[in-house]
């Protein structure tokens, strides 16, 4: 036994080295970057997987961890939401993002998620640049990391949208870009990160690139291939002003006039195609992945949202952007593999929210789904109060992403107890067609919700920026115009998503456990060794981690 005791201890210390080798700068990815897929359902990933090539979608899904069971955990599944919670590890009720817009109770105002008049535009003489993250409540992945290496690491982010690339950045982001679109085409951004665009970003706006995809748009493959989609001719699409039917191919130049001139590549592929571009440019511009202290490229892909609205999720213009997605995906890992090198980068690819099939479209196929006038609910309700007080008291604000805003002064003058209104409006709103849940403040705040649809209301609950009542709609049934897709409820069509993990410190395989959207952040902390957002209740997924 003596003999081996100072082996048993030579062992002991190795095996605590090896432990430790994610604190090694020299272990750590140089890069980690981050992709949000706008509107990705998760069975785009098996309903398009024989015409994905061997270098996109499928190489990320076969050689990385693609996570199979990955949902959100709170409602709503809005864009601004989303991005803020996979880059926070939280949900609105800890990182603020309620919504894309809310209501604002202290200035009764609409205000916009990223809005922020005490800021100038930078790239432009409009008012697109007034953003920044200020409304963003906790910090994100990429802020842990510039304080972790003492802001030596870099963190840019790009979208076409500004809150696609504002609320993944965080508070302390060197960079956010995202597309103007009208008779520019230009990448800009805001004072908050800067005074002017770097010259590389100068120079991609100067370039004709963008002017260059107002060409046609046909599909990649033979239309008559795609049937993994609906028919190209049918009457659940809206398409584009100055053409007659949603039908390919799209003379993009000859329509672009009349659908704000370069916006229309928004909904088109070639709108991922500038945005993959862009970030070639960045990765360039900014040397990323160039030193041990780990940088992070957050990009946005958005084009497949602007066209799942406009299309919906069952058309040939949607599998065709997916495709070629697909294919721009493949050239941007090439590119990362060849500039940061094959093993020194972390990637991450996820959505920010699923979609519904277009409910018209359902209806025709004899499956329960339905519309909801939210002006005629508030209209309904003002008439029911008066008709219950035998007045009109002005009782209620704003009826806002299904929630309801009481008028607390009004209530105050009029004697009438919050706790009373809300149980009221609780009994009127469960009789009211199409509406499925009701939840009150009282309920949501002092409650411990015990079933799925309660645990998402209270996660995506802000105490300060909710309204006083939340109601939940029936299944497949939406506030929208009768064509396109939408998302924002707690079903599964918008709570699942793709998760897939890819790179240095990723075991390839695959995951069936449930898992939710805020566990990307701490697995990507615990990859870098460093703190978690200050906010985070994610766990790590450990079966994605390669074990040293």
């Amino acid at each position: 036994m003596r003999l081996l005791t100072p082996i048993l201890i030579i062992l002991l210390m190795s095996m605590v080295q090896k432990s430790n080798a994610q604190f090694d700068k020299k272990e750590k990815p140089k890069l980690v970057v981050g992709i949000v897929v706008d509107q990705m359902r998760y069975d785009y990933l098996s309903r398009f997987y024989e015409d994905y090539s061997e270098k996109g979608f499928k190489k990320l899904m076969q050689k990385g961890f693609f996570h199979r069971n990955t949902h959100f955990n709170y409602v709503p599944t809005y864009t601004g939401p989303g991005h803020a919670a996979v880059h926070t590890g939280t949900t609105p009720a800890n990182n603020g993002i309620i919504g894309n817009n809310w209501f604002d109770k202290t200035t009764g105002k609409s205000v916009y998620c990223v809005s922020d008049e005490s800021q100038n535009s930078v790239g432009t003489s409009s008012n697109k640049g007034k953003m920044s993250p200020h409304r963003l409540l906790s910090t994100t992945l990429a802020d842990q990391n510039r304080l972790h290496t003492q802001f030596r690491g870099k963190t840019i982010s790009i979208s076409i949208k500004d809150r696609g690339a504002i609320l993944p950045g965080g508070h302390s982001a060197n960079a956010a870009f995202w597309y103007e679109g009208g008779k520019t085409g230009n990448f800009i951004s805001s004072s908050y990160y800067m005074d002017k665009l770097p010259a590389w970003a100068k120079d991609f706006n100067q370039s004709d690139l963008v002017e260059n995809y107002l060409k046609e748009w046909n599909t990649l493959k033979p239309i008559t291939e795609y049937t993994e989609s609906g028919k190209d001719v049918n009457d659940f699409e809206f398409g584009f002003d100055g053409k007659e039917t949603a039908t390919f191919p799209y003379d993009l130049k000859k329509l672009a006039k009349k659908n704000g001139n370069l916006n229309i590549l928004k909904y088109t592929p070639y709108g991922n195609n500038i945005v993959a571009e862009f970030a070639k440019r960045a990765v360039d511009g900014e040397n990323l992945g160039k030193d041990d202290d780990t940088d992070f490229l957050l990009v946005s892909f958005s084009s497949t949202d602007y066209a799942g609205h406009n299309f919906g999720v069952n058309s040939k213009e949607v599998q065709d952007i997916y495709l070629r997605l697909d294919r721009k995906l493949g050239e941007f890992i090439s590119f990362l593999e060849n500039k940061v090198g094959k093993d020194q980068f972390t990637l991450f690819l996820t959505a920010d929210h699923g979609a519904i099939h277009v409910p018209n479209y359902l209806k025709s196929k004899k499956i329960r789904a339905g519309y909801f006038d939210t002006k005629i609910l508030k209209s309904k309700i003002e008439s029911f109060l008066n008709d219950t007080f035998q007045e009109d008291l002005n009782l209620i604000r704003k009826v806002s992403n299904q929630q309801i805003f009481f008028h607390h002064e009004n209530l105050l003058k009029a004697d009438i107890e919050s706790d009373d209104l809300q149980e009221i409006l609780t009994q009127f709103l469960l009789k009211y067609p199409k509406i499925n849940r009701v939840f009150t403040r009282e309920m949501i705040m002092h409650g411990n919700q015990t079933d799925r649809v309660g645990k998402l209301v209270q996660r995506g609950f802000h105490q300060k920026r909710s309204g006083d009542i939340v109601y939940a709609l029936e299944p497949a049934v939406i506030s929208y115009p009768p064509k396109g897709s939408t998302h924002g409820s707690s079903m599964n069509y918008d709570t699942q998503v793709p998760l897939i993990f890819f790179g240095k410190g990723i075991k390839p395989g695959e995951g069936y456990q449930k898992r939710n959207i805020t566990d990307i952040a701490p697995t990507i902390s615990h990859i870098l060794g460093i703190a978690f957002p200050n906010a985070n209740i994610g766990n790590i997924i450990t079966e994605a981690l390669e074990q040293k």
